[in-house]
């Protein structure tokens, strides 16, 4: 029963179902319809479903049917006015048919022509693309062809600007086109290209720059040499009204910085030819004389390229192998101040370069680059100056190395690199500078000393005895009194050495210029110098003079006059040296000259060997003695030998009146006791074992001759009878010797004179 019930529910769900469906299909556009269907066919039920549709089929029909039937007469009316149309719109028909040919007849001119027209369009159409096309494109081919020739023209920079608008303005317009793509795998090779041309540039640059170097450097040290100049009148002209211009402000042509860093796209790289200037002409500062474009172009296509540091390496790299080889000097760079030069003018010319670099560009080189750079420069610098200024032997040379390097070092100063290490060498050449001046002196007073005639001078008018003065520090009131013809006591040769020794001072003098040294270490060098002129130099060659084997007599007094002069000039030495450093000799620590001391010691040699050479004459004429000691009479006079030897003092002693009178005294006692001495020795000899009474008269004749000449005062200044005691133990030993005691006084003289010669040396 309940299932009856349920079979039954389901029974009217379906009917509704379906009777829900039939409405959806009556009310439904047909394209919509499917979704409805598929609902009936999803069921169970589509045989009972399709029984209503037929049966809601034939309803519709019947009421089709009623509506007809009730509609029949308009019906039959309607199909025959349909009938009637037909005939018309068959006519009608016709008559378009006809009028259709007949306009496609007419027309058919008209569609040939309309079709060019569209052809002809089409063709407008196509070529207006193309133009506009070609517009587009035609940019992108001239930038590259701008490319190109700048490239070719070694533009660089510019070829590179271009190159940045062409890849990031024109390709990306017209990215489709295949063309545009071969141009754009060739940007990067391009790119290569330009950085690959810009360093050989650069190449080229490094390479003419450093055959210029010493170009640059010339032209740096005679700008220098000229504000040098200049300084120098500034100082010596009024100061009132005008201002002192600086180092610095004159090198304002060398240090300008360029506009931009970026480089000029017009310019050309390379070394700018430079004629000689005229001296009066104002010299070119270095980026006159040389093109640093090629270096900024490079840099700036190096900084886009995103490539800096590989650049700045690489310069640094290239900039430090050409200083080594600048800094090599050539191996006879000694022989001439050419060669000292051209290597200084390198030096400078690299480091005007690397400064100028330093101002004009961000970064490639840095402060402390050019330190670590100088720092090498200096130190092989000096070595290179230390070793090759130990050859030379010309103080010319060494004074001129002096100044140049002074000059060397002025004109690195002015662009900041210190130099105090070079003034320090400046002083190790000094003392080389003093060791060559010495040996050049040393051939001057040779040279003046051996052609010396060693006689007074003689002058025969005012005007001679004025130059003379002029020459040497010499007073006398006597002398001043005389007539002409007269003679100075001295010979040409102490004028000569007053006036070297002036000039030496002068040599030391230059030296010591621009070194910036006080005046108190120029007095101290110039006197310590010239006390080793007089010490070493002129002493050495005094006692060279004086030591010779052919120096006579007359020649060692007139040194022993000479030296007495000089040793007097030494006081306007002093003052001479004072003059022109302006140093008091009194100040603290000044040190004194020892010109005293050296002639002194050259006159005391010089009395010496005048004492030894009078005691050789005396030996000499005492050899031509020829005793008869066993003669019977003797010849009432002195002996020939003996009279010969007495003129021979008394003109020598004559010679000894310009002398001062201690040492003619002293010259005189010492001939006397080496003849009295001699005198005896002959008495002594071994082979004198007799005596006659002739040869003691001779002898005694012969004394007696002696004690005359001490007596006749041959030399002033004497007491009394002081000369006479020279002879004293000849006098006394001759009166014992009688012919009767003879053989006992020879036999006791033989033993007791040597204990009485000791005795008398000792009193």
């Amino acid at each position: 029963m309940e299932r009856g019930k349920m079979a039954e529910a389901e029974s009217l769900e379906t009917a509704a179902e379906h009777e829900r469906i039939l409405r959806e299909i009556e009310s439904t556009d047909t394209a919509c319809i499917g979704p409805t269907l598929r609902s009936v066919y999803d069921g169970e039920e589509h045989g009972r479903f399709m029984e209503k549709l037929e049966s809601r089929i034939r309803n519709h029909d019947r009421e089709i049917e009623k509506m007809c039937n009730f509609h029949y007469q308009g019906f039959v009316d309607s199909i025959t006015e349909l009938l009637k149309v037909r005939g018309e719109a068959h006519r009608l028909k016709n008559q378009v048919t006809d009028t259709n040919r007949k306009l496609q007849h007419e027309g058919k001119e008209l569609v040939i022509a309309m079709e060019e027209l569209k052809q002809c369009r089409l063709q407008q159409r196509n070529i207006s693309a193309t133009v506009d096309k070609l517009m587009l494109c035609l940019p992108v081919l001239e930038m590259y062809s701008k490319l190109r020739e700048q490239m070719k023209t070694k533009r660089h920079y510019p070829a590179l600007k271009t190159l940045e608008h062409l890849e990031h303005t024109y390709l990306p317009q017209v990215s489709h086109y295949r063309f545009c793509k071969v141009m754009v795998d060739n940007i990067p090779r391009l790119r290569e290209e330009i950085k690959d041309v810009s360093m050989s540039d650069l190449k080229d640059f490094l390479e003419s720059i450093r055959k210029h170097s010493d170009k640059i450097g010339e032209t740096a040290m005679k700008q220098a040499q000229q504000q040098r100049n200049l300084d120098n009148i500034i100082s010596q002209q009024p100061r009132i009204g005008s201002r002192k211009k600086s180092k610095k402000d004159a090198f304002t042509s060398l240090d300008t910085e360029i506009e931009s860093t970026s480089p000029k796209s017009e310019q050309d790289s390379g070394i700018l030819d430079v004629e000689d200037e005229e001296e009066n002409e104002e010299v070119p500062g270095a980026q006159e004389l040389v093109d640093f474009s090629p270096v900024y172009r490079c840099l700036h296509i190096y900084s886009v390229l995103g490539a800096r540091e590989t650049f700045e390496n690489y310069y640094r790299k290239q900039r430090r192998k050409q200083a080594r080889l600048v800094l090599q000097p050539p191996s006879n760079m000694h022989e001439t101040l050419d060669g000292y030069r051209k290597y200084f003018n390198q030096i400078v010319g690299f480091f005007v370069v690397e400064d100028h670099i330093l101002h004009t560009t961000q970064g490639l080189v840095n402060r402390a680059y050019i330190d670590e750079l100088w720092e090498m420069a200096l130190s092989k610098t000096i070595a290179a100056l230390r070793t090759h200024s130990s050859y030379c032997s010309d103080p010319d040379l060494v004074l001129d190395l002096k100044n140049l390097i002074v000059l060397f070092a002025d004109t690195l100063q002015v662009y900041g690199f210190p130099v105090n290490q070079l003034f320090d060498m400046l002083l190790e050449i000094r003392d080389q500078y003093s060791d060559t001046l010495l040996k050049k002196w040393a051939g001057v007073f040779r040279n003046i000393l051996d052609s010396d005639n060693y006689s007074p001078i003689p002058v025969s008018s005012e005007e001679l005895y004025k130059k003379v003065v002029g020459q040497f520090p010499f007073q006398d009131a006597e002398l001043e009194k005389q007539p002409f013809p007269k003679k100075f006591p001295f010979s040409e040769f102490v004028p000569k050495v007053y006036n070297q020794i002036k000039e030496f001072i002068y040599a030391c003098l230059k030296f010591s210029e621009d070194l910036h040294l006080s005046s108190t270490e120029v007095d101290d060098m110039i006197r310590k110098s010239t006390n080793l002129l007089l010490t070493r130099t002129l002493s050495s060659s005094l006692q060279n003079v004086i030591k010779r084997k052919n120096v006579g007599l007359t020649e060692l007094v007139q040194i022993i006059i000479n030296t007495t002069h000089l040793e007097k000039s030494c006081k306007y030495l002093e003052e001479f040296i004072t003059n022109i450093t302006n140093v008091l000799p009194e100040t603290v620590h000044t040190t004194k000259l020892y010109g005293t001391t050296t002639f002194k010691d050259a006159r005391h040699a010089a009395e010496e060997e005048i004492y030894t050479n009078l005691n050789q004459k005396i030996d000499q004429f005492l050899q031509l003695a020829d005793y008869d000691w066993m003669a019977g009479d003797s010849d009432s006079k002195a002996s020939d030998y003996l009279t010969d030897l007495i003129a021979f003092l008394r003109s020598t002693f004559a010679v000894f009146t310009h002398l001062p009178g201690k040492v003619a005294q002293t010259a005189c006692m010492s001939a006397c006791k080496h003849l009295a001495t001699s005198l005896m020795q002959l008495l002594l000899e071994a082979d004198v074992r007799q005596l006659s009474l002739g040869a003691l008269q001779q002898f005694n004749l012969d004394v007696q001759e002696c004690e005359q000449f001490a007596r006749s005062g041959p030399v002033p200044g004497f007491q009394e009878d002081t000369l006479q005691l020279a002879f004293i133990d000849l006098r006394q030993v001759l009166p014992l010797v009688h012919t009767q005691h003879r053989k006992v006084f020879l036999t006791l003289w033989h033993v007791l004179w040597p204990r009485l010669s000791e005795n008398s040396a000792a009193v």
